[in-house]
Parts: structure tokens; C-alpha cells; sequence
């Protein structure tokens, strides 16, 4: 693995998620489905070639199912990461759902999640729709991981009258080619060239430990934080 150390405290949304403490099993449901909605979408949208209307409507009864009935009880570490169980779980879902030729319609009432569908649909001509069903799910999460550390780290900068930094860091490491050179940012910040490549040094080691902290909450255990962090940050 690149560089860094790995967190020195382990918590996780999958015990938090269990919690009896409402408000703390509140955020841990929260930050779950911040994680994983998008990459279940875009999954049934490539790999189950279902219509926009019926992947919306096949999250919301998946993440609210999941939800409610408490399923993350029924993850084994023993057997497979949670992100392969949750994968499964969502496959098996939608083949029911395929076997009956239903649609569940959600509403009248009915408890809904907030998702902003439009976005992920925006995003799907990014994913690999030839790769296998595993690499789609893993691609689009690792997409929605990246996603969530730079907005993390958008907040952190602000937060810490970093904004400058962060400014940097965007327009050059996410920035579509061509790139502007180190030289060009100075000038546009009236900064010297050193001190441009602090900037970027500060933002890329932040975004890395947000990104650690995130998938820390969303795995069961060291062994697979460790196995999928390193996956995680592999070229």
C-alpha cells in the first residue's frame, strides 16, 4: 500500500448499525447508505439491465428492506467481505423480484430514502458495462468511496481556512487533461512553486486518511479493512 499508515483506532457502521442508542445507530444507517447506494443503482441499471423507473424503485425497497429488518445480522465475516455480502444480497433481491414480475411502488406514506437518482444516472456512462458483475459493483463503490473523501476533504479545508489548498487540489488533481502546471497555479494564487506542492501534499494525504476513516466504518474487522484498503489504492 502506498505510503501512510493505516488508522490506529477500528470502528465500525456495522456494529454501530445495530446499536440501541437511536441516535448513533441513526448515523451509522446514514453513512451505510451514503456508501453503498449508488454502486447498488448503477450495479442493477448494468448488470440486471433493468429500466431507470424499476432500479429506482429496486434501491429504495433493497436499502429500506436492509434497513428495517436488520439484516446486517445475518453478515459471517468467516464467508465473505461485508461489500461481496451485500453485493449477494442485493442479486438475490432482484432475482426475486425478477421471478415474480413485480415492481414494489413506494409512497402514499411510505417511508423513502433521499437519493439523487438524476446523479447516478449521470454517472453510469462511466462504468464498465462488459466487466463482470463483481468488478461493477467494486468499481462503482470505489468511484462512490473516492466521491465522498473529496467531499470530506472540501469540508476539512473549509473547516480549517484551508480553502486555498483544497482549490489547488481540485483544479489539479481533478482537473480533465491537460492539467494546469505547477507554475500556472502559483501565478494564479501568487504562491511559489514549493509551496503549491505543500498544498497538494496536504490534500492528498487527507483525502487517503478520510478515505481510510470511511472504509474503517464499513468493514467487520482489521484483516478485511486491511485486504480491501489495500485493494482500494491499488493502481
Amino acid at each position: 500500500m502506498p505510503g501512510g499508515r493505516f488508522p490506529s483506532t477500528h470502528y465500525s457502521l456495522l456494529v454501530d448499525m445495530q446499536s440501541e442508542h437511536e441516535p448513533l445507530r441513526q448515523q451509522a444507517l446514514d453513512r451505510f447508505v451514503e456508501a453503498y447506494w449508488k454502486p447498488a443503482y448503477k450495479y442493477i441499471r448494468l448488470r440486471w439491465r433493468k429500466s431507470q423507473e424499476d432500479s429506482e424503485d429496486l434501491t429504495q425497497s433493497f436499502f429500506l428492506d436492509f434497513l428495517e429488518q436488520g439484516l446486517v445480522a445475518r453478515f459471517d465475516a468467516g464467508r465473505a467481505s461485508f461489500r461481496t455480502f451485500l453485493r449477494l444480497s442485493l442479486d438475490s433481491q432482484v432475482q426475486r423480484r425478477h421471478e415474480s414480475e413485480g415492481r414494489l411502488k413506494r409512497g402514499g406514506g411510505t417511508r423513502m430514502l433521499s437519493l439523487d437518482f438524476p446523479s447516478a444516472e449521470r454517472e453510469l456512462p462511466l462504468a464498465a458495462p462488459d466487466a463482470t458483475p463483481e468488478e461493477i459493483f467494486y468499481r462503482e463503490w470505489q468511484r462512490q468511496m473516492f466521491a465522498l473523501a473529496v467531499e470530506d476533504l472540501r469540508a476539512l479545508a473549509h473547516a480549517s481556512r484551508r480553502a486555498v489548498q483544497f482549490e489547488i487540489f481540485e483544479a489539479y488533481d481533478l482537473a480533465a487533461e491537460p492539467r494546469p502546471s505547477y507554475q500556472e497555479l502559483g501565478l494564479r494564487h501568487q504562491l511559489a512553486v514549493t509551496t503549491v506542492t505543500n498544498h497538494l501534499a496536504w490534500a492528498r494525504r487527507e483525502l487517503r486518511r478520510l478515505m481510510l476513516e470511511r472504509l474503517a466504518g464499513i468493514t467487520s474487522g482489521e484483516s478485511e479493512f486491511r485486504s480491501e484498503a489495500r485493494r482500494l489504492f491499488s493502481p
